[in-house]
């Protein structure tokens, strides 16, 4: 246990490039909060040990690059090149993706057979996982290292097309707190809210998996990519977020 809050308290003194970047993944993880029953979330903050989701969503950024955690290393993302068109048609990474990750951790979860370190420890990557799959670069092509392969000029600066998605055109859209993101985005009727929820995590990665052709294709490397830039992509990282969140809340109401 001393080990695991160990690890835990690294995430506020240590950061690796990752999708959405910290404040990224702290939306993703609140807006799951206010979407949570009463009952579930009362269970998922007795499985944290007291903690919120949102103190614990970057936690396997930094446990990957650890011995214990490393096979989690590829489970953050999947790749997708133009030819394979799609997550169903590609070749899957032996060591497992996100999609694979999260589908066996709910089985795992569901099962009702961890112990309390073991459920926390799943449930503590259920919520980073699902806040990566929703991240375009982590959809990215397998030949370019989702976009790490690949410089663009972002405000004047070359930059890595997958860093500029983790966090500087997240900051670029709005300098929100993870607290106002939630208030100004999370506004759906019921009926818009069900829509997004709909399907499976197999489903739901194929939307990132278009959107991060899209990504591509209007981001050529000879251009400075700036305001304009941003307000194309505004609306699309703030639907992503909150789709992240929602759907993240329906797999937890699932499971709990």
């Amino acid at each position: 246990m001393k080990r695991l809050l160990t690890l835990i308290l690294a995430c506020g003194i240590a950061f690796s490039a990752s999708a959405w970047g910290p404040k990224g993944h702290d939306i993703v993880a609140y807006v799951a909060e206010q979407n949570l029953s009463k009952k579930t979330l009362k269970k998922v903050t007795e499985i944290l040990d007291g903690k919120s989701m949102v103190y614990v969503a970057n936690w396997l950024d930094n446990a990957s690059h650890t011995k214990e955690y490393a096979y989690t290393k590829t489970w953050h993302y999947v790749n997708v090149d133009p030819e394979e068109g799609t997550y169903a048609n590609s070749k899957l990474e032996s060591k497992g993706d996100v999609v694979v990750a999260i589908n066996g951790i709910v089985e795992r979860l569901k099962s009702g057979q961890l112990t309390e370190e073991a459920e926390r420890v799943e449930l503590m990557m259920l919520i980073h996982l699902v806040g990566d799959m929703h991240c375009p670069m982590h959809a990215g092509h397998k030949s370019d290292k989702g976009g790490n392969g690949t410089q663009i000029k972002f405000f004047g600066k070359q930059q890595k097309l997958h860093s500029v998605w983790d966090s500087a055109i997240l900051e670029s859209a709005h300098k929100w707190s993870y607290i106002e993101w939630q208030q100004q985005i999370d506004r759906l009727t019921p009926k818009q809210e069900h829509a997004i929820v709909y399907g499976t995590p197999n489903d739901w990665i194929e939307e990132t998996v278009q959107l991060a052709e899209d990504v591509y294709e209007n981001s050529p490397t000879g251009v400075n990519h700036s305001y304009d830039y941003v307000a194309k992509y505004a609306p699309v990282i703030e639907l992503q977020l909150l789709k992240g969140g929602l759907r993240l809340a329906a797999i937890l109401e699932e499971i709990y």
